[in-house]
């Protein structure tokens, strides 16, 4: 059964979404010459929708270490550009051809094939144009670290790379361990850097981040079982994109090696887990361990 967020989940879930469409709108104003197209495509993609999960996971981190209101928030821009680059591109015809993001049409179908790819280009720019600004920190090496940490968790040993093998997946049969392979590159390598961004921006050394990156490993997991759930037992209405893709391509899933059941199963104890990664932390570490629960009872 899916149920609401928690009111101070959702009270913080909210305030996320328009702290993120306001520095959008600020730093996508159109120009009044030819590049105006270019820029409404990238307000259409990164305004309005989306639970804003990433930039949440990266202001959760940064209470855990006392970092600035304002790092926090242009670090969490930054991710937030690349998750919305990486969704505009899949999208496309060449990859995911959908129709539907976030309850709108997407941005190839909004514009053309060659604007949204250049939209996504722009987005993914503008992310590492926030983190080496001086506004996002003070200390240049900690810049440099968000800089490459961002940049190895979205490439081709992250995201993109998983991206990769999701499309051998269309036409190969995948077992569970590299489905999980996949889905931590996907989804897991992104979700890692929101979760270790406070430590880097705190200047916490590799030795303290242990517990912060058992937490995402498992709570990266835990959100992608619930999203091949929602495949299964969603309604494109409420998540706002297709669903019952996965199966139609005959793609291997959580769900569909393991069952509805045990791939439910799996996820609550992931999502344990994630929390118990969590037990040197205080009451500064429950907007992490709220996350944590909504990650599988989300509706979409």
């Amino acid at each position: 059964m899916r149920v609401a967020a928690p009111t101070r989940l959702e009270d913080e879930m909210a305030m996320m979404a328009r702290a993120v469409d306001r520095q959008f709108d600020l730093l996508l104003a159109a120009p009044d010459d030819q590049r105006a197209r270019l820029y409404e495509a990238m307000r259409h993609a990164g305004i309005g929708g989306g639970k804003r999960m990433r930039p949440l996971l990266v202001k959760a981190s940064c209470d855990l270490f006392n970092v600035s209101e304002e790092s926090a928030a242009r670090a969490g821009l930054a991710v937030e550009c690349i998750h919305v680059y990486s969704l505009v591109h899949d999208d496309l015809p060449a990859m995911d051809n959908d129709d539907i993001r976030r309850g709108k049409p997407t941005v190839h179908r909004a514009y053309d094939e060659a604007t949204a790819i250049l939209a996504g280009d722009c987005l993914h720019d503008l992310a590492y144009a926030i983190l080496v600004d001086e506004r996002t920190h003070p200390d240049p090496f900690a810049r440099c670290e968000l800089v490459k940490a961002l940049a190895l968790a979205s490439g081709p040993a992250g995201m993109a790379g998983g991206q990769m093998m999701d499309l051998v997946a269309e036409t190969s049969s995948f077992d569970l361990a590299t489905i999980t392979r996949l889905q931590q590159l996907k989804t897991g390598a992104l979700i890692g850097f929101c979760v270790e961004a406070g430590a880097i921006m705190a200047r916490v050394k590799e030795e303290g981040r242990h517990s912060l990156r058992g937490y995402a490993r498992d709570l990266g997991l835990a959100f992608q079982i619930a999203d091949d759930l929602l495949d299964v037992e969603g309604s494109a209405e409420i998540t706002g994109k297709a669903v019952g893709k996965d199966a139609a391509a005959g793609k291997g899933t959580f769900v569909s090696l393991m069952g509805v059941e045990r791939a439910r199963d799996q996820a609550r104890m992931l999502v344990e887990q994630a929390k118990e990664h969590l037990s040197g932390f205080g009451t500064q570490a429950d907007l992490l361990r709220d996350i944590a629960d909504f990650a599988i009872l989300r509706s979409h």
